[in-house]
């Protein structure tokens, strides 16, 4: 997931396409996607500095290589390639935005609950779950998404340009293709894995992985911090038994 904090967060792949690129025998950039989405200003970070990238080492090529899956947020990222390689089984696209929720008033009235909610601000408690859906404050959230919807389709038109095949109603609905479909919409140029573009769309001899790691000291804390925590919980887990 290509989320702020993860370990597809926008500062580690950054990170690593800084070190690829800069690297002085880089001859190519495979970036390897898999994943199933993001946040929108993640996965707009990325792209915007493969685009600064690609500006600034203009004869080094990236291509976007997709495993399983490349949807939302990752074919965001994607698309800033110079091509993009797929599976035939790959999934690809999801070229939408969603925000999903639940509402609980029905289930209050059944149970007997009264809701009350404190705010400053007429729409400060907007899509309260246990709240009406308000139409005004529904009809709000809907334009957000459809312009946050719109600079996606804009960011896939600028990568893909006129190798995009299909009608706009098919391309950027939201759905999901396979490889081979993708391939022949457009939204992917050809099959191929990431050891077959660097070994003979590249070239390259050598294969040098870039991709972010924790280093001894994070690592460590992380494995310490969890070490602690079974010990917290086992000790009073112990005291609750006794």
């Amino acid at each position: 997931m290509i989320a702020e904090g993860s370990d597809a967060s926008a500062d580690r792949v950054i990170s690593g396409l800084r070190s690829a690129f800069k690297d002085k025998n880089t001859k190519g950039v495979v970036l390897r996607i898999n994943s199933p989405g993001g946040t929108p200003v993640q996965a707009g970070y990325i792209n915007d500095e493969i685009g600064r990238l690609r500006d600034e080492y203009p004869d080094i090529p990236l291509y976007a290589v997709v495993t399983d899956i490349c949807a939302s947020g990752g074919y965001y990222v994607a698309v800033a390639a110079d091509r993009i390689y797929a599976d035939k089984s790959s999934v690809i696209g999801s070229i939408g935005v969603l925000v999903n929720g639940f509402g609980f008033v029905g289930a209050m009235e059944k149970l007997g609950v009264e809701r009350r909610l404190l705010t400053a601000g007429k729409h400060k408690g907007f899509l309260d779950p246990f709240s009406p859906a308000d139409p005004e404050e529904v009809s709000h959230l809907q334009s957000v998404l459809k312009e946050i919807h719109q600079a996606f389709i804009d960011t896939v038109r600028k990568g893909r340009g006129d190798r995009l095949r299909g009608e706009e109603s098919e391309l950027f609905n939201g759905l999901v293709w396979s490889g081979k479909q993708a391939i022949r919409l457009g939204l992917a140029d050809e099959l191929g894995s990431s050891s077959y573009v660097a070994r003979e769309v590249i070239g390259a001899e050598e294969i040098v992985d870039f991709t972010w790691e924790r280093d001894y000291l994070e690592r460590f804390a992380e494995r310490f911090g969890a070490a602690v925590t079974e010990a917290l919980t086992t000790q009073a887990g112990s005291r609750h038994l006794w």
